[in-house]
């Protein structure tokens, strides 16, 4: 999927699932649809599938912020 695809299916607000892909000090890094977001303060093991939501959404960057859902 590419990154205009991502944009083109997800907006701010929805719910997700995706994949721990790493846990840093301030954060869980979670993929989805080949895509990784950051969900901060939040811990879950790598390897967890997750429901996120995406909080926001930096498009030229191509972040996206999320939440436990």
């Amino acid at each position: 999927m590419s990154w205009q695809d991502f944009l083109a299916r997800h907006r701010v607000g929805d719910v997700i699932e995706g994949v721990v892909a790493s846990q840093v000090p301030f954060g869980s890094f979670v993929e989805s649809d080949g895509f990784t977001g950051l969900a901060h303060q939040q811990s879950w093991p790598v390897g967890a599938r997750v429901s996120v939501r995406i909080l926001a959404i930096d498009a030229e960057n191509q972040r996206f912020s999320l939440a436990a859902a």
